[in-house]
């Protein structure tokens, strides 16, 4: 994910495809050939930074498809994927091209002429795409302070990347007291703070100096300016860093505050999903029902799905009275865990690591969000990072 990522890599069975290809692009700054296929392209990446441009090879691929699936969950949404293969009829070309998302296809035998003309425009920063391929938003918000969204949020972000080796992005818009870096033993800039006042300043090395690395793919973008800050973020500041983070990462979990002003109605506008976090208590209940109407007045095309946190939580009301409070059973109930969230917190180690009851109760979530079961892969990637973000 940084700055230095190559500019092309390329990933192609035979001798002569290969030399077919290096004659048709020239020589690129940073380009790697490796002689493979599309599954080697999918080992390669899941340790490696996402190229900028990536030509893979589909020949001998039982499911084609399926492979390029495969590959969509381990690159970045704004990688420019070019194919290869040995399939010529038309109906194939129209669908990897146009239903896919892939760029460009040509079949086999490769010219240099071919390459040269249909592959090295794409390289060189031309042929440039309408489509939209950010990765989706997911908002958490807590319906009130104190009911455990920010832990959510983080844990939440740190299944999904281990679920679908994705590239994910944690944003903090708690700008003053935000809790997010401290769960993760980080440091954070003013750099956010920065991008959201003034985003004229936001350019493409953005990310690279704000956002702080987790895990190889996973980077949390926060601040924690001093509670006297007289903080005054931009709806344009947080549309810019929101798309920003879209081209460079397969999901963008958002820490929402709450109440919502303008800036958090843009980020529920934007979301696939609203994950609304409650306690077992009665102002729980009045809040989720308050903030589902809000949600559906920001014209929000994003699904709703309520997390009932510390259910079963002693002196506090069961979980069948909040279903009858809000109007259906929460679709995620996360245990008490009173003791190892606040240690974990105080460690600054993520709770889901050491927790297998929250690992287990975020597992739903994980399924709901990036279309994933625990028993199989992803599949139908290519609407998340081909097709349009969310």
């Amino acid at each position: 994910m940084s700055a230095d990522r190559p500019s092309l890599m390329v990933f192609v069975a035979d001798e002569a495809s290969e030399a077919a290809i290096r004659g048709g692009i020239g020589d690129v700054l940073g380009a790697q050939v490796r002689r493979g296929t599309v599954r080697t392209a999918v080992k390669a990446l899941e340790k490696e930074t996402t190229p900028r441009v990536l030509i893979v090879d589909i020949s001998g691929i039982e499911d084609p498809f399926g492979a390029l699936d495969d590959l969509a969950s381990v690159c970045t949404p704004d990688v420019r994927v070019l194919v290869v293969g040995e399939r010529t009829e038309i109906a194939f070309y129209r669908d990897i091209t146009r239903n896919v998302g892939v760029h460009e296809y040509l079949h086999k035998p490769l010219t240099r002429d071919n390459v040269a003309r249909l592959f090295a425009p794409h390289i060189q920063g031309g042929a440039e795409g309408s489509q939209d391929r950010g990765g989706q938003v997911t908002a958490v918000c807590g319906v009130h302070g104190g009911v455990g969204a920010t832990t959510l949020a983080v844990n939440l972000a740190l299944q999904l990347e281990a679920a679908t080796h994705s590239h994910v992005a944690i944003l903090d818009l708690h700008l003053r007291g935000g809790a997010a870096a401290m769960m993760l033993g980080a440091r954070v800039t003013s750099g956010l703070r920065i991008a959201l006042e003034e985003p004229e300043r936001v350019d493409a090395l953005f990310l690279d100096r704000v956002g702080v690395p987790i895990n190889d793919r996973i980077r949390l973008i926060a601040a924690e300016e001093p509670m006297e800050a007289d903080v005054k973020p931009t709806e344009e500041g947080v549309r810019r860093v929101l798309e920003m983070l879209r081209q460079r990462f397969n999901h963008v979990v958002v820490d929402l505050p709450m109440p919502p002003g303008p800036v958090e109605r843009l980020v529920l506008q934007r979301a696939r999903h609203v994950v609304l976090v409650l306690a077992p208590d009665v102002a729980s209940i009045r809040d989720t029902v308050s903030f589902r109407k809000l949600v559906t007045m920001t014209g929000s095309a994003g699904r709703v799905i309520t997390v009932l946190n510390g259910a079963g939580r002693r002196g506090f009301l069961p979980t069948k009275l909040i279903t009858e409070g809000i109007g259906a059973p929460p679709e995620v109930e996360i245990p008490d865990l009173a003791k190892q969230l606040p240690r974990a917190a105080n460690l600054g180690r993520p709770a889901v690591n050491d927790c297998p009851q929250l690992r287990r109760a975020l597992g739903y979530l994980t399924q709901e969000i990036a279309a994933v079961r625990s028993n199989e892969r992803p599949r139908s990637l290519f609407a998340r990072l081909f097709g349009r973000g969310g």
